[in-house]
């Protein structure tokens, strides 16, 4: 059975709703490009605007590349914790067997240092240790990775999400992962800590989120 022809009035009730449908649109978009220009601005500014001179000591890592897949991690109590409550603000990763030698401690004593210098934004600066086993952890070491998040996941997941040199594998880097969830820059885990607070202070002065 064929719809009945339009009158002019229901034409113009059509028109109407399909304008506001539209300029509903445009302020969605609006509001989402507002959201994400702080962002935005911090790569322009760090990435493409460089002024002569500028290098950055980290790996820069094309964020389109590595999203933030679920971990489906665990948590040192048993509870599931997914990475990505996180976001919002900067992250530091750091991979690591559940023995965690003296190379891995020192790592995360230099991430938790680098944490610490950055003042009083300190608190824009999270630190994930993710674990690919088992194993129980040392006492003594759970309470020296105090305020660093501790995530059991699954060993494989990891090595499809991070990058690594052929030469090299996920625990010998240090990873940072912007608010967003963008994976973006990556150190060797005996980077120079000096050098990588001087790239998170660029970073955290180019961009208001996180």
């Amino acid at each position: 059975m064929e719809n009945a022809p339009m009158n002019e009035s229901q034409k113009v009730q059509q028109n109407t709703q399909q304008k506001k449908q539209q300029r509903g649109r445009w302020k969605l978009f609006l509001v989402l490009a507002i959201c994400a220009s702080p962002l935005i601005f911090s790569y322009l500014a760090y990435y493409v605007i460089k002024p002569t001179g500028r290098t950055n000591y980290g790996t820069l890592l094309d964020p389109r590349l590595y999203p933030m897949p679920d971990l489906h991690g665990v948590l040192q109590g048993g509870a599931p914790q997914e990475l990505s409550v996180y976001k919002g603000k900067w992250i530091m990763l750091q991979v690591s067997s559940s023995d965690c030698q003296q190379r891995c401690q020192n790592a995360l004593y230099a991430m938790r240092q680098l944490r610490l210098m950055q003042g009083k934004d300190m608190d824009r600066i999270e630190r994930v240790l993710l674990v690919p086993d088992q194993q129980p952890m040392d006492t003594l070491l759970i309470r020296v990775l105090e305020d660093t998040h501790i995530l059991r996941v699954d060993a494989k997941a990891i090595q499809t999400w991070l990058p690594v040199e052929p030469d090299a594998t996920v625990q010998d880097r240090l990873y940072l992962i912007d608010p967003l969830g963008n994976l973006m820059m990556r150190y060797p885990v005996e980077a120079d800590p000096n050098k990588v607070k001087k790239d998170l202070i660029k970073l955290l002065k180019a961009s208001s989120i996180g």
